[in-house]
């Protein structure tokens, strides 16, 4: 038989081997709660949750696995993205509002500017409701007075009940009221608000540009 015959037959016997034959067994390595470390060729149901090494057979780590994850580590490490995400944002945050402090403003008297216009305005506004609400309230006190005659208002029992449109007149009369009522305090609050905003911009505004 001639060289090359002999290595075609070794090429087929070397085919014929079983594949476990060149598969190299590996052994995994974990340590439990106590310290200990364990070994095994499978990891017991008790341990699925503990890291591991993998290794070969002269032992030289060749991988490594992650335990399986609890519901409770899940949920744990859920909590931690989402700090370190808020975290995240709130510095994004802070970053774009100073970077917009220091293209707006060239100086704090720009800022006291701006914020004098724009409370200004909020106390013209506040001005023109309660000049409104005056109005209204001298209004539904005259309504009052007149449907004092009539039911439900008056004290006397045969008293006529109250004309349609006086009640109609009343029941939009106090619904203006407490609209506006609302807006004041609202636009007050707005204008709290603001004051707290602009002193916070000038102090990190101070701050930015070196006190």
């Amino acid at each position: 038989m001639n060289t090359r015959s002999r290595l075609i037959l070794f090429a087929i016997a070397a085919l014929s081997l079983p594949a476990a034959s060149f598969a190299q067994s590996r052994v995994y390595r974990w340590v439990d709660e106590n310290g200990v470390v364990h070994y095994g060729d499978t990891i017991p149901p008790q341990f699925a949750s503990r890291d591991r090494d993998i290794l070969n057979d002269q032992g030289v780590s060749i991988g490594f696995e992650e335990g399986e994850v609890t519901a409770e580590e899940r949920a744990e490490q859920a909590r931690i993205d989402a700090v370190a995400e808020a975290e995240r944002r709130n510095k994004a945050e802070i970053a774009r509002r100073d970077q917009m402090l220091l293209q707006t403003y060239l100086s704090i008297r720009d800022i006291e500017d701006l914020r004098d216009r724009r409370l200004e305005l909020l106390e013209s506004q506040i001005k023109v409701t309660e000049l409104y609400l005056g109005n209204l309230r001298k209004r539904l006190t005259s309504l009052m007075e007149e449907a004092s005659s009539y039911k439900p208002y008056a004290a006397k029992e045969n008293a006529p009940q109250v004309p349609e449109n006086l009640a109609v007149d009343l029941s939009r009369t106090a619904a203006s009221i407490n609209l506006y009522e609302q807006t004041l305090s609202r636009t007050r609050t707005d204008q709290q608000t603001l004051k707290a905003a602009f002193e916070q911009d000038i102090v990190r505004f101070k701050e930015l540009k070196g006190g």
